[in-house]
């Protein structure tokens, strides 16, 4: 069985950094596509930034130029790092891996196979 665990959440003021790690219990280069989903309190859930197998990224556009998504499989690890961070920015924040590569629709509707559980973020103004 596949696990993802996420850390890294918290509590921050607005203008302020996090970064979110996701370790998998297997050899992330397996993958072909991960990737970050959050859920915002009352929302669905919604792609944040997708890596695949090749290193092409997709960043959804309320997070462009503020949060950088790095893969390490070496560590089996996939991380996010958050900066300046908004109010709107709080969810709860979700690892996730799919065995294809990554296409469009995965920021507008994420299907992935594999989830982690989850880290929150939340931001205080």
């Amino acid at each position: 069985e596949v696990q993802l665990v996420e850390s890294g959440g918290g509590s921050v003021q607005a203008g302020g950094s996090l970064r979110l790690s996701c370790v998998a219990s297997e050899y992330t280069g397996r993958y072909g596509c991960m990737g970050w989903v959050r859920q915002p309190p009352g929302n669905e859930r919604e792609g944040v930034v997708t890596i695949d197998h090749d290193g092409r990224i997709q960043y959804a556009d309320f997070v462009k130029g503020r949060f950088t998504i790095s893969q390490d499989n070496a560590k089996n690890s996939l991380y996010l790092q958050m900066n300046s961070l908004k109010p709107e920015d709080t969810a709860m924040y979700y690892c996730a891996a799919d065995p294809w590569l990554c296409n469009s629709d995965d920021l507008l509707r994420p299907t992935f196979r594999y989830w982690g559980q989850g880290t929150q973020v939340t931001v205080s103004s």
